[in-house]
């Protein structure tokens, strides 16, 4: 029986890393919100301002956006279609492998992201400071 003890530590560990995650993105979501944004929209906007801070002009691979976001590849597919839609990036054929599409953020993506960058840090302030 001693030996369940730990494990048990450990799994009410995770489930609170990940209550505390679930709460961190619904409020994310709900502050995101009444800009267009979900809180996975505003991590692929913040990757990509990042990017573009660091050299001025940044894309990246689809698989690369995916594996910083924790989305599969279908679903950053997805996403990155309705960013495109609303004017927020571009999506460009990857010049050093045709098969492959790069994607950066456009003006209005820059400005929106600049817009509500602030309240993102501030939930994540509020609920993730101390």
């Amino acid at each position: 029986m001693a030996a369940k003890k730990p494990e048990q530590a450990l799994v009410e560990q995770w489930r609170d890393i990940l209550a505390l995650h679930a709460r961190v993105q619904c409020e994310l979501d709900r502050t995101l919100h009444d800009h267009g944004l979900c809180a996975s929209d505003f991590e692929v906007l913040d990757l990509l301002s990042d990017g573009a801070a660091a050299d001025g002009g940044c894309s990246y691979r689809v698989q690369e956006i995916a594996e910083r976001v924790h989305l599969s590849q279908s679903a950053l597919s997805r996403l990155v279609a309705r960013l495109e839609k609303d004017g927020l990036v571009e999506r460009t054929m990857c010049a050093e492998d045709r098969r492959g599409v790069r994607v950066a953020l456009t003006g209005k993506g820059r400005a929106l992201h600049g817009e509500v960058l602030p309240m993102q840090r501030a939930v994540l302030s509020r609920l993730l400071a101390g």
